[in-house]
């Protein structure tokens, strides 16, 4: 009888450690201490959604191409929003996704509509306390207004982006079309949106601001 109990222990002793070494090498193979992908939230207006171009060739598909999944976008640009229309989705946006990074690109269409400055900086600035008090970093990307809007206008309307980065020491992209906007060959010929060959452009435009925040991120 005494044997049989050995046997018996033997047994179970044996499943036991087998087990127990598919536990270790489980917990050693396991990244320690891993991070979560974090979240990209773009609010912008018809720049950022691919405007009279295939989606997957605007700026913001090939961003999510170039992280190649380490991060998760989310595109929530609407052609022909502006910042009034931007500020009323924001919360909900904010509250569903709970980004990590805010890229705010808004305004443009303001400008275009010539709406006052000041009416665009104070619906910016209530998207980017919204985003501060949830613990999202914003990247604020610029635009300009073409010079027949007059220039005491045009200077209002692009200090808007340097005053609110300024004030909330926000990272800012100053133009988002730089390099792209003068010349004809990269926009469409409505002389507003950017081809899909600018795109890439554009892109290395925001990587050259949003890499650092993503290695901050990590």
């Amino acid at each position: 009888m005494k044997r049989g109990i050995l046997v018996a222990w033997r047994k179970h002793y044996r499943i036991l450690t087998l087990w127990l070494g598919v536990l270790i090498a489980t917990v050693a193979t396991s990244p320690v201490n891993a991070q979560p992908s974090p979240t990209l939230l773009v609010m912008g207006d018809s720049l950022s959604a691919a405007y009279n171009i295939e989606r997957e060739d605007g700026w913001v598909a090939l961003l999510e191409e170039r992280l190649q999944g380490e991060a998760e976008i989310v595109n929530a640009s609407i052609s022909g929003e502006t910042t009034s229309g931007g500020a009323q989705r924001f919360d909900e946006l904010l509250g569903q996704h709970a980004p990590d990074i805010v890229l705010l690109e808004l305004g443009g269409n303001d400008g275009l509509r010539g709406l006052p400055p000041q009416q665009m900086q104070a619906n910016l600035a209530s998207m980017i306390e919204a985003s501060q008090a949830a613990d999202a970093e914003v990247l604020l990307l610029g635009i300009d207004i073409p010079p027949n809007y007059g220039e005491a206008y045009r200077e209002a309307f692009t200090n808007v982006y340097h005053d609110l980065a300024d004030e909330y020491d926000v990272t800012l992209v100053p133009f988002l079309l730089e390099g792209v906007a003068l010349n004809d060959a990269l926009m469409q010929d409505d002389d507003i949106h950017p081809t899909a060959e600018a795109q890439p452009m554009i892109l290395e435009t925001v990587w050259e601001k949003l890499e650092g925040m993503l290695a901050e991120q990590s």
